[in-house]
């Protein structure tokens, strides 16, 4: 994993928030929720659902 200076850690496979759920596009809504057929667009517009 690279030499570096010491003992260099190899890393988390992403960034994840203080609670551990994974953060920066993974979609945490969970999918068979009721009012998911209500959401038709996301807010910024990226695209359906």
């Amino acid at each position: 994993h690279g030499g570096g200076e010491g003992k260099a850690p190899v890393g988390r496979p992403g960034p994840s928030t203080p609670w551990g759920k994974p953060a920066l596009g993974l979609k945490t809504r969970n999918k068979h929720k009721a009012s998911n057929k209500l959401i038709i667009r996301r807010r910024n517009g990226k695209g359906l659902k």
